[in-house]
């Protein structure tokens, strides 16, 4: 079901371990080229075409685009109250940890007289994508829309797909939370079209944005390549990812558990073990073999492990599996090993690192307080998940008094020549002429 990788007797650069745990396919290139006429009907467009587009890629014609705000309360008051108890939960979980990322103004005196101020400024409105495909997922409003609320964006609109089970409207899980949330511009619209709305706007629809975020399937990405620019975005999520380091004081049970949970997401998921002990990766197998024919989506789980992206790798050691999975990057990282928050240490590429038996992914998903919107592809080499950071602007304010400008002036006139910018030069020297 799930093919082995035998690293061990190997000492590999990151590019050598990325070769051999490849991850799927997704060709980005072509979908843009398949979303340039959505792109451009959207762009031209008005409502009518919105709507078009929803019957032709999601099989139902939404009565609005915008979500009336009695249908966002109906579904709040016809939610399952265990649902909202557990939703309840999470979002306080989420704030208490995202509050303690809100950036405080910071003042620098550089000299006598000259000061720098940077302060975080909120983006003036965003879009936030939640999909609509194989799952319903409120946990991605609570993830986008918590984060944005605490940055203080004052403008903030989601967008879902239609459901041909729900009239064309989002799923009313979504919009119940969002109506927790107090969110009430909710769009009936997925994939490129609502990118393009986010970015373009349309008159008597729907306000431009300044930024997107939320992941999607191959064609959301695509748009957020395509239209990054006229709109900010936070990453092009990809197919989702674990990866679990391991040693023999793992339990079988746990570990094929919890690749079994992210390969759930799709067939092109990836669930990577990497492991110094046989034992575990034969019990891990044997695991698998019995859970994946037991759960709901074995079909799919059971493509996904068997993908080219998903593989059981042994390595002579923890700190060669450290150097494997910080190669590869994963957007979520287990590490169940015997000296686990140790090893966790050493952990420098990853979205998530979640840490011992009972840190699994799944609380991740949900209720840790973390978030989930996490880069993919080996993009946690360099970027980081969605945070309240996300939604802000960093804005240096400079202010020099006459002294310490007179100061500094002949050192910037010098630089401006050097570089053969000369009016930059003269625009310190005209000052000094009327002072």
């Amino acid at each position: 079901m799930i093919r082995s990788l035998d690293l061990r007797g190997k000492s590999l650069d990151k590019a050598g371990y990325q070769a051999l745990l490849p991850r799927a396919t997704l060709d980005v290139a072509s979908a843009m080229v398949a979303i340039e006429p959505i792109l451009k009907r959207v762009r031209e467009g008005k409502e009518s075409d919105l709507i078009a587009l929803a019957t032709e890629f999601d099989g139902v014609t939404p009565p609005a685009i915008r979500v009336p705000q009695e249908v966002i309360d109906t579904a709040l008051n016809e939610l399952d109250p265990k649902i909202r108890t557990a939703l309840e939960t999470s979002m306080a979980r989420i704030r208490t940890v995202h509050n303690d990322q809100v950036r405080v103004d910071k003042t620098t005196k550089v000299v006598d007289g000259g000061v720098v101020t940077e302060r975080w400024i909120p983006v003036d409105r965003v879009g936030l994508y939640v999909p609509g495909g194989r799952a319903v997922y409120p946990s991605s409003v609570m993830m986008n829309v918590i984060p944005a609320q605490i940055a203080k964006v004052q403008s903030i609109a989601v967008a879902s797909p239609p459901q041909k089970e729900f009239g064309g409207f989002p799923h009313p899980t979504i919009l119940a939370t969002c109506a927790l949330l107090g969110i009430t511009e909710v769009y009936a619209i997925g994939g490129a079209q609502a990118i393009a709305l986010f970015a373009y706007g349309m008159q008597g629809v729907c306000l431009k944005c300044d930024l997107v975020t939320g992941p999607g399937n191959i064609y959301v990405a695509a748009a957020k390549r395509a239209l990054r620019g006229i709109i900010g975005i936070d990453s092009e999520a990809g197919p989702t990812e674990i990866a679990i380091l391991a040693d023999d004081s793992a339990l079988a049970a746990d570990v094929a558990s919890d690749l079994i949970s992210q390969a759930e997401h799709d067939v092109i998921a990836a669930a990577v073990l990497v492991t110094t002990s046989e034992k575990l990766a034969h019990d891990v197998r044997a695991e698998l073999e019995i859970r994946v024919a037991k759960t709901r989506h074995s079909e799919r789980i059971r493509t996904a492990l068997s993908g080219i992206q998903s593989a059981i790798a042994l390595v002579d050691s923890v700190e060669q599996g450290i150097d494997v999975v910080n190669a590869y990057a994963a957007e979520h990282l287990e590490i169940q090993t015997a000296n686990a928050e140790r090893d966790a240490s050493k952990i420098r590429n990853a979205g998530a690192v979640f840490i011992g038996r009972f840190s699994p992914v799944s609380l991740g998903d949900y209720s840790a307080g973390s978030n989930h919107v996490l880069p993919t592809g080996g993009c946690a080499c360099h970027s980081s998940g969605l945070s309240v950071q996300t939604f802000l602007k960093g804005l240096h304010f400079i202010n020099y008094d006459k002294k310490a400008f007179v100061d500094i002036a002949q050192t910037v006139i010098t630089l401006a020549n050097s570089e053969d910018l000369p009016a930059h030069g003269e625009a310190m020297s005209a000052r000094l002429e009327n002072l």
